[in-house]
């Protein structure tokens, strides 16, 4: 199914009276209620009628001659972990399906009603966003548009948020990133994924993974789609005018963990891009950023997503813990083993991590490396427990690192139209949002030109 055009030119189609919000918000309820389509794994629920009476509000608005909400109108889906006012909030799971209804949206959803986006449903995800695959049980897994035949995975936790946006369900879809799960499902489905500093936009109204390491962005066609988005969600105003040259920038390619296990697909067209990026001028700078080889150790007990979910999940685990994921309620269990002093040493170790992490950045404008290192894989070969967790761990790990950074970071495709989607991540430290949007603006644009 082709995908909605990006959100500037819906915004500017719909100033026009080119097209009507009814139009858009008709054509992505027919895709996802097409039997033949991905809608019923994509979305856990619509919302049909609203979202109708919402677009003909804002087209009659529009015939008066209302021009104060640029993207009012467009379709948007919302992962099933934020509140909406009106509707139960079950995190993908069905220990949460019998929870009374959200007395209020959650503050980014409130913010992007604000502003006149159009809700159409609740997407899919990973139950309680614990993995980066994408994987549901209970909802059924939607699958990437890249060899649909075979059945690969879309990438989690915001797995239905990405495949809205892939089978032109919705121009864009909220997610939240706790360890990539707005990069990896981007990456691997050829879109464009940010995840913000964490504290930028807030998370009120939000289900929560990790307090510490949850993130709210968009998965949308382009940098400027996650840019818009992320303007909207931070409470700024939209400002898509910055683009350095690609001339002058210095990009670090770090050398430690995050080039390991690439498959051939994704080195040939990370290589590619560095090509690219280096022809156009850009300073490709190897640096050893040696930090990122300590992380696995100092998350070997689980790190804050255990800490942090376990206290949460332990009451609802005891009464209907069968009612869980088993690998989802495995994950969540090795919280069990933490203490009080685990979660010290833990503040205490981050906080020199990111201190001496943060300081190689001092020379250079981002660093780039790929989002994941390998394509997305079959389903049909994640049915071993062992094999799940080997590929959970694969496509986690160069994302995890920024969120432990507490930075900021977009996926971007790389690859060549018609070949399998790999991603290319752009980081920079925290509070670096608007900037680092800028440069994976000269990026995309650099690595079109070919």
């Amino acid at each position: 199914m082709p995908l909605l055009p990006p959100l500037d030119a819906l915004s500017q189609a719909l100033q026009a009276g080119q097209v009507t919000s009814r139009a858009l918000v008709q054509d992505c309820l027919a895709r996802a209620g097409d039997p033949s389509g991905e809608g019923a794994r994509v979305y856990i629920s619509l919302d049909a009628e609203a979202a109708l009476r919402t677009a003909d509000d804002i087209d009659r608005a529009r015939a008066r001659g209302d021009r104060s909400r640029p993207y009012a109108g467009i379709p948007i889906s919302i992962k099933d972990l934020f509140d909406i006012a009106g509707q139960a909030t079950t995190a993908g799971s069905r220990v949460l399906a019998g929870n009374p209804p959200a007395a209020r949206d959650a503050a980014a959803v409130a913010r992007l009603r604000a502003a006149g986006f159009v809700i159409i449903g609740r997407s899919n995800m990973t139950e309680f966003a614990y993995s980066g695959l994408g994987l549901n049980p209970h909802y059924g897994t939607p699958l990437n548009p890249y060899d649909r035949q075979t059945g690969r995975i879309p990438g989690g936790s915001s797995s239905g948020a990405a495949i809205s946006v892939t089978d032109g369900m919705a121009a864009i879809g909220l997610g939240t990133d706790t360890g990539g799960s707005c990069r990896i499902p981007a990456a691997l489905t050829g879109l464009a994924g940010f995840k913000p500093t964490a504290a930028r936009v807030p998370a009120d109204g939000a289900f929560p993974l990790s307090t510490t390491l949850d993130s709210i962005g968009g998965i949308g066609r382009t940098v400027d789609c996650c840019a818009i988005f992320d303007a909207v969600l931070a409470g700024e105003p939209v400002d898509l005018g910055e683009r350095p040259a690609l001339a002058g920038l210095r990009l670090a390619v770090p050398q430690t963990v995050v080039l390991d296990d690439m498959d051939t697909a994704v080195a040939t067209a990370f290589q590619d891009a560095l090509r690219r990026l280096s022809q156009a001028g850009a300073a490709l700078v190897d640096l050893p950023f040696a930090e990122f080889g300590e992380l696995a150790q100092i998350n070997a007990k689980g790190g804050y997503t255990a800490a942090q979910a376990y206290p949460l999940h332990r009451d609802m685990m005891a009464r209907h813990g069968a009612q869980y994921d088993p690998r989802v309620r495995t994950r969540i269990e090795k919280g069990a083993q933490l203490t009080p002093a685990d979660l010290a040493e833990l503040n205490e170790r981050r906080a020199g991590w990111i201190a001496r992490a943060a300081g190689h950045f001092a020379g250079v404008d981002a660093i780039v490396c790929p989002t994941v290192p390998a394509i997305a894989p079959a389903l049909a070969d994640l049915t071993d427990d062992a094999a799940y967790a080997r590929a959970n761990m694969l496509m986690l790990r160069n994302p995890s690192i920024i969120n432990f950074l507490d930075g900021c970071a977009i996926s971007l495709p790389c690859h060549e139209p018609g070949s399998a989607p790999v991603g290319l991540m752009l980081a920079a430290p925290r509070g670096q949002d608007r900037r680092l949007l800028a440069i994976a603006r000269a990026v995309e644009a650099g690595l079109a030109a070919r």
